[in-house]
Parts: C-alpha cells; structure tokens; sequence
C-alpha cells in the first residue's frame, strides 16, 4: 500500500459513502437522547469536525461550529450552536470506552478542549497510522487514505463552506457525515487486513 498520486485519485470511483436517509443531525433534546442511545454501545466511531473557514490573515477561528460522529451505517452532526447537542457530543468524546477515530485530530481535539472544554478520551489519529504503516514520511489525510485503503475518491467540495452559517445544506450535510464515516470504514477495512 501506498500514497496515491493526484492523478490517481481523480481516476477513482467517487466514494458512496452514506446516504442523507442514514444522517441524523442532532438539534434538541429528544435527537439528543436517540443520539446517545445509538451511539453509547460502539466500540469505534468516526470522528471529525468542521469550523468555519477564516479566510484573514490573523484572524481567530471561532472554533468548530460541528462534530461529526458515525458509525458503519449511520452517522451523526452535532451542531454546537444547540445545546443539547454539544452536551451528547461531549458525553460521547468523553466516553475512555469508545474509540474515535479520524484524521487530523490534534487540532479538532485542541480547539474543543479551549471552546467546549471538552476533554476527549480514547482517539487514534488514520493520519498517523497509515503514514507509520506505509512508512510515509508525511501524514496522511482523508483523501488519500480513502483513495489507499478503500479504492475511492472522497469528494472535498464543501470543506471550505460557511461551517457557521445554520441550516446546512444537502452537500455540507453529505460531505461532513462522510468525513466521519470514511474514519470508520478505514479503520474496519485496516483492522480486517491484519486478520
């Protein structure tokens, strides 16, 4: 296995993903409680999160205005903006019995633990462990990862979308669930490799 050359990567079947029927975005109480019950019992998650851009130089990001949660099937948007909904998102991150994983996460574990005070327990950064698995000298990042491990290419379209701007729409809803989701379908499919 090794990292992909851009041209390679456009050549690959778009990633599939999860489908808006599979998404659930987290805005009141009620979600909150579905959220958690679904969620409380998996061993691994995805794990990302989206802030809006800063374009200004020196100017301060307001930090992540989503988490991303995901399971094999389904996944899960925290927006922080609800309260109910950071509280289950926290309750999760907390969880030492759940692994989360993603790419990335020195920065999205940072900037929650300074804005939310979140203290996230039990995460694996892909970035890392493809990178010491293939003996890159880089990290490696979603895109690639997704291109290396599951033969696909994972569409970035949204990444630099107004993250702060409530509702989202149908393409920062489909990008943000699969960021998470690729993270799980990653790890399964290097888990599966060492059987």
């Amino acid at each position: 296995m090794q990292r992909p050359t851009k041209e390679q990567i456009r050549e690959l079947p778009l990633y599939s993903g999860i489908s808006l029927v599979n998404i659930k975005i987290i805005e009141n109480e009620q979600d909150a409680v579905e959220a958690l019950k679904q969620l409380i019992h998996e061993p691994c998650l995805g794990f990302d999160t989206e802030s809006k851009p800063i374009f200004r130089k020196g100017a301060v990001s307001p930090g992540p205005t989503l988490i991303q949660l995901s399971t094999s099937s389904k996944a899960f948007l925290f927006p922080t903006k609800f309260s109910a909904a950071l509280a289950a998102a926290n309750e999760i991150l907390a969880n030492p019995n759940i692994k989360k994983v993603g790419f990335g996460l020195k920065g999205d574990n940072k900037e929650l633990r300074s804005k939310f005070n979140i203290n996230i327990l039990n995460t694996e950064d892909l970035s890392v462990k493809l990178k010491n698995l293939v003996g890159d000298k880089n990290q490696i990042g979603a895109q690639a990862a997704v291109a290396m491990v599951l033969k696909s290419r994972l569409a970035k379209g949204a990444q630099m979308s107004n993250w702060g701007a409530y509702p989202l729409n149908k393409n920062q809803i489909l990008y943000a669930a699969n960021d998470a989701h690729c993270a799980i379908c990653i790890e399964q499919s290097l888990a599966s490799f060492k059987n």
